[in-house]
């Protein structure tokens, strides 16, 4: 490859490529059939096509925007077990977390052994927190941005993070793909190029 074309490539890519933190790859990710690929020391991620204008819409729950821990990793089948959320770092037990767009507390409760908040966002998204404590009662309206509750110890071991997994109708989706763009990148030809 010619060094213009080269160099053409690299500036054209959008800053989603760029690590989030850890060196877990990005790619569009919905529902669907998956394909596993993962390099040495990387989280596989399952990639599909991306849904048709999918982008960066939602604002991330933490602030300033966290370290991805853990990457989606769902199971190729539903009752199989899988990583159906993503893991983000946090500051330690007491972070705030913000809803990441406007919605309805659908359910507040402890789930097995976790304190859980889930955000239902309309048009059959919902965006669940673990482990989160908070006051918020189900059917509290909430805007985007809005402190729902605090990370409280107890996920990820020793270090501390905040479990974010988002349904859309009753599939699992990458959360990733509401803060991030995670459309592909499509390079044209240089004009004068061959």
């Amino acid at each position: 490859m010619k060094t213009p074309v080269l160099l053409a490539a690299i500036l054209l890519l959008p800053a989603s490529v760029a690590s989030v933190g850890t060196g877990v790859p990005l790619a569009p990710i919905t529902t669907g059939a998956t394909a596993r690929a993962a390099g040495p020391g990387q989280a596989g991620m399952p990639t599909t096509a991306a849904r048709p204008g999918a982008r960066a819409s939602w604002q991330w729950p933490l602030a300033p925007r966290p370290e991805v821990l853990r990457g989606f990793d769902p199971p190729p089948k539903p009752w199989l077990s899988g990583h159906r959320g993503v893991d983000l770092g946090t500051a330690g037990a007491g972070t705030e977390v913000h809803a990441p767009a406007a919605g309805t507390v659908s359910f507040a409760g402890v789930v097995v052994d976790r304190p859980v908040i889930t955000i239902d966002h309309g048009g059959g998204l919902r965006s669940s927190f673990e482990p989160v404590e908070s006051t918020l009662p189900q059917g509290a309206a909430v805007a985007a941005g809005q402190v729902i509750g605090t990370v409280l110890p107890g996920h990820c071991p020793p270090a501390q993070c905040l479990h974010w997994g988002v349904r859309d109708g009753g599939d699992y989706v990458n959360p990733l793909q509401f803060v991030l763009d995670l459309r592909p990148s499509i390079l044209l030809p240089l004009a004068g190029g061959p």
